[in-house]
């Protein structure tokens, strides 16, 4: 593990990225988007290995502390996939919770379809599902994507009299002056814009692709602050999904949900993580997947999680009709 103010390279196939590794227990990968990097989950990380999980956060590629390449096609989602199973290979992990926040989202979202077996659950902040179907009000506010595809203009014009730009479009949220001191490293705000580049750049219209489903257990997050995306795109993933699905609305926060919505997030990741962490742990026990979706949909509603979870296990044991199962064998660790 590395120590909480210090990460690790890891050179892997053809890139190297800067990664934190910190805490025990099962795993958890926290992916960030534009501008951002690792840090963006500064709040999360503290709290999550309070309570049990190994928490990994890389700087994605081009950003941060990781390697930034030259050429546009390698910021292509496939390998920022790829990036994803190598650094759970370099650690020695078959599995893990996935949780991404805007192009680290997008990451998330088809980790989840090309990686099925390498994602515990899936957890999306921001970004809705590739094929949700587009919206008005998304084509309104993704004016700024376009404008990224200007090779040489955005640059010129995101840093001048001092990142105005930035600053304006930020209208002051997220990690401003951090996301100002990452972009000034030599190249680094090339390579962030080309993420849009690859992957967001005009093409002639056609089929949508042809994507494999969504079967991890996914919560999907939006805020009603959020100015760049849209949360009508995000409700409506749940049915594109073909596994237990949940929808969470912030009231208040703006896009950068970890930032301005830290506690309330951490209750959503907590009280989903330690559930499917403990159904997998013991999952002779209670029974598997039908026992899940039984429980989840009685922690929706539920106003104490925690005190109610064993009343929820025998629900669940007794509507799947297993007499077998020992709910006692379980063991359960609250803070």
């Amino acid at each position: 593990m590395t120590s909480p103010q210090e990460g690790q390279i890891l050179q892997l196939d053809e890139i190297s990225l800067y990664v934190e590794d910190h805490g025990d227990g099962v795993p958890v990968l926290l992916l960030h988007g534009w501008p951002d990097s690792a840090r963006l989950w500064r709040h999360q990380v503290p709290f999550l290995t309070a309570n049990g999980f190994r928490v990994i956060t890389p700087d994605m590629r081009g950003f941060g502390r990781s390697q930034r390449p030259a050429d546009v096609a390698a910021y292509r989602l496939r390998n920022a996939v790829a990036d994803v199973t190598a650094v759970l290979d370099r650690l020695g992990l078959d599995r893990a919770h996935v949780v991404g926040h805007d192009w680290g989202a997008a990451v998330a979202w088809l980790t989840a379809m090309l990686s099925p077996d390498r994602v515990r659950t899936l957890t999306v902040i921001s970004v809705p599902h590739p094929l949700a179907a587009p919206t008005l009000r998304q084509y309104e506010m993704a004016w700024y994507q376009l404008f990224f595809q200007f090779a040489g203009v955005a640059e010129a014009t995101i840093q001048h009299d001092d990142w105005a730009w930035l600053r304006t479009f930020s209208r002051g949220d997220g990690d401003l002056e951090q996301a100002i001191a990452d972009l000034s490293r030599p190249g680094a705000l090339t390579a962030s814009l080309n993420w849009y580049r690859a992957n967001l750049a005009p093409r002639m219209p056609g089929p949508a692709p042809a994507l494999p489903p969504v079967l991890a257990p996914t919560l999907g997050i939006w805020s009603t602050g959020d100015h760049y995306l849209d949360g009508e795109r995000m409700a409506n993933s749940g049915s594109l999904t073909g596994g237990p699905w949940r929808y969470e609305e912030i009231p208040g926060a703006s896009h950068w949900v970890p930032l301005d919505a830290p506690d309330r997030l951490n209750e959503l990741l907590l009280s989903r993580l330690r559930l499917r962490s403990l159904l997998a742990e013991h999952e002779q026990d209670v029974v598997g997947e039908r026992v899940a979706r039984v429980i989840e949909q009685q922690l929706d509603h539920a106003a104490d999680r925690a005190a109610s979870i064993f009343s929820l296990i025998y629900l669940a044991i007794s509507i799947s009709g297993h007499t077998n199962a020992r709910p006692f064998g379980i063991k359960v660790a609250f803070p």
